[in-house]
């Protein structure tokens, strides 16, 4: 059976390049440098999980989508192992090297085994342990656990469409009405209200999928409102303006008062809008995003899982052998060498471990559909 062919755009590259470096900047400042060494894009790169989360919901949205209103059908099984081979070989792999070589998780407690086997790690998760910045993949793998069997009772329903808007609709309700009464509860006024922040809002499935939900809008809307996708992708400059200053006030407000409560409540799906306008800009024919390819924006995206998962821990035993030769983390030589080291290692895990079974899953499972495509059947 052929392969589906793949075609590579330039703005969901540079997207996803982009999410890779803030998140890398973020955990640099807050696990190997201890300082802004990256000024505030350091101190606002956990956004770039939240822009994870957007690209993967209208990526995977679309996927489910797709293959629901096709001729074929949609194949749970399917769209199962795909989810699977994609994500557990290079996050099981790192696991391993947490869990087998005390060395690599230093002084810090590594949560047990069965958390992370489950992809439940991020329940009450202690902010600080071994593997923590894990807990973004168990948000995504429980989603995605969810979502296309709720795509398939949506589906089954009448009036479909008008189910499925409400059903976004009102998990984002839900979610700012959870994080409201967490913030209330645990929050306001405590002690500890970092600790409860974290481990009760900011790691949690039910206060942190905003982002995951606005980007399976957007799948809705190209398979199921053609015309209303056509309409909004003609303007995909304005999208990326409006975007880019929606989000540059959300970073603003973020940097000021980022476990306050208004921005717990309405912070996260403003986040979502702005990600999804960048996600229209992205996906618009001839748009500035799109049309622009950055120089290593694509190689970037195609090893930013790998990179992900495996950064953090790299450069935090990297800063120790460098400050023994007197080489600081804050250096621009330290942050050049650690840099390289970042993008040696995820390549490294890119090539050895997700190349193979990305091979396999192309060979094994090529799609989520129930039934071969004709042409497929045909070749």
């Amino acid at each position: 059976m052929t392969k589906i062919p793949s075609v590579r755009i330039y703005g969901l590259d540079t997207l996803r390049a982009l999410a890779i470096l803030l998140v890398f900047m973020n955990h640099y400042m807050l696990f190997v440098s201890g300082e802004p060494t990256f000024g505030f894009l350091g101190e606002l790169g956990w956004t770039g999980v939240d822009l994870f989360f957007a690209l993967s919901g209208y990526l995977i949205g679309n996927q489910i989508m797709a293959a629901i209103r096709s001729e074929q059908g949609f194949s749970l099984k399917n769209f199962y192992a795909r989810r699977l081979l994609r994500t557990v070989p290079n996050f099981y792999v790192v696991l391993a090297l947490y869990a087998l070589f005390p060395y690599v998780r230093g002084s810090m407690q590594l949560p047990p085994l069965w958390k992370f086997l489950t992809f439940t790690q991020n329940i009450h998760l202690m902010p600080g342990t071994a593997f923590s910045h894990a807990w973004s993949l168990c948000v995504e793998e429980q989603f995605y656990m969810l979502l296309p069997a709720i795509a398939l009772l949506v589906a089954a329903c009448r009036k479909s469409l008008l189910w499925a808007w409400v059903a976004i609709v009102a998990s984002l309700a839900a979610g700012m009405l959870t994080r409201s009464c967490l913030w209330s509860a645990h929050v306001d006024g405590a002690a500890d209200s970092g600790y409860q922040y974290y481990t009760l809002i900011y790691y949690s499935s039910l206060c942190r999928y905003d982002e995951l939900v606005a980007g399976v809008a957007l799948a809705l809307l190209k398979n199921f409102h053609p015309a209303v996708w056509t309409r909004i992708t003609s303007r995909g400059n304005w999208a990326l303006a409006a975007g880019a200053i929606l989000l540059s006030v959300m970073y603003y407000l973020f940097l000021h008062d980022r476990m306050g409560y208004a921005m717990t409540v309405f912070g996260y799906p403003m986040l979502g809008v702005s990600f999804a306008l960048l996600l229209i800009a992205a996906l618009s024919p001839g748009s500035l995003l799109q049309r622009t390819r950055v120089p290593g924006a694509a190689s970037l995206a195609l090893w930013s899982y790998a990179i992900y998962l495996s950064h953090k821990q790299l450069c935090v035993l990297l800063s120790a052998q460098l400050k023994l030769v007197g080489i600081e983390p804050t250096m621009w030589s330290g942050v050049a060498i650690m840099s390289v080291a970042t993008l040696f290692g995820g390549w490294l895990l890119f090539r050895c471990v997700e190349t193979p079974f990305m091979k396999l899953r192309d060979r094994y499972v090529p799609h989520n559909y129930a039934a071969p495509e004709k042409r497929w059947a045909a070749a």
